[in-house]
């Protein structure tokens, strides 16, 4: 199996019978490698409504039959477009083909902004993803601020990987993500959600630093994972 990081917090997973993707906020996205037109996914897996996470799923999702996989609001939303979707909700887990889907909390917003109308559809609660495959979990936290249940999450599940964002202003900073980390008790953390846009530049290899036991690892654009 292999976990890549593509910029923002766009994050694929390739299991060999599966191709998977996170959050694809690919236009408009500086710092990706991607081209919409050239993503294939069997499933995409969505943490929240705002344009940076929903990004390119409907043209991807349409283009490869994706099943998408969301929080409740947005994946009706998404339903009402035209796609196969999935809703789940926060504590609610469910057995994929590909594998296991668990929904946790976040805190955060959750809203699709339709520029040309200027209009703000609300798209429910956002949500981190843990995601089982092959024997292994991930762990996507979305958009979130800090929050103590991280403690129970961390826990509760053996999380090989964990994608936390660091990027300050609207999710996290580096220092709460720090304790994040800590909390979740990840074998590995790589920083998401950082220097996209001047007000989250962050410096993530100061970031990965700072975690004791070479638990950071950062992912440049591009770079992979691999379980074995």
């Amino acid at each position: 199996m292999k976990v890549t990081y593509h910029g923002h917090s766009v994050v694929t997973v390739n299991t060999g019978n599966h191709q998977l993707i996170f959050d694809p906020f690919i236009t408009g996205n500086s710092l990706t490698d991607l081209k919409p037109e050239e993503v294939k996914a069997d499933v995409i897996l969505l943490t929240h409504g705002h344009n940076d996470h929903v990004g390119d799923t409907v043209e991807i999702a349409k283009r490869n039959h994706s099943l998408v996989v969301a929080p409740n609001e947005l994946a009706v939303y998404l339903g009402w477009k035209g796609l196969n979707v999935h809703p789940m909700h926060i504590g609610g887990s469910h057995q994929f083909d590909f594998g296991k889907v668990k929904l946790t909390q976040a805190f955060h917003g959750s809203a699709y902004t339709e520029e040309d109308s200027q209009k703000i559809v609300y798209t429910g609660m956002p949500a981190g993803i843990l995601l089982t495959v092959e024997g292994r979990t991930i762990f996507h936290a979305g958009d979130t601020g800090l929050f103590s249940d991280m403690k129970l999450i961390g826990e509760l599940n053996h999380i090989d990987l964990a994608f936390l964002p660091i990027g300050d202003n609207f999710t996290m900073g580096p220092e709460d993500a720090k304790l994040a980390a800590e909390w979740l008790r990840a074998k590995q953390v790589v920083p998401v959600h950082y220097s996209t846009f001047p007000v989250i530049e962050q410096d993530p290899h100061a970031f990965a630093d700072s975690l004791p036991g070479g638990v950071g690892k950062v992912l440049e654009v591009g770079e992979s994972i691999e379980f074995k």
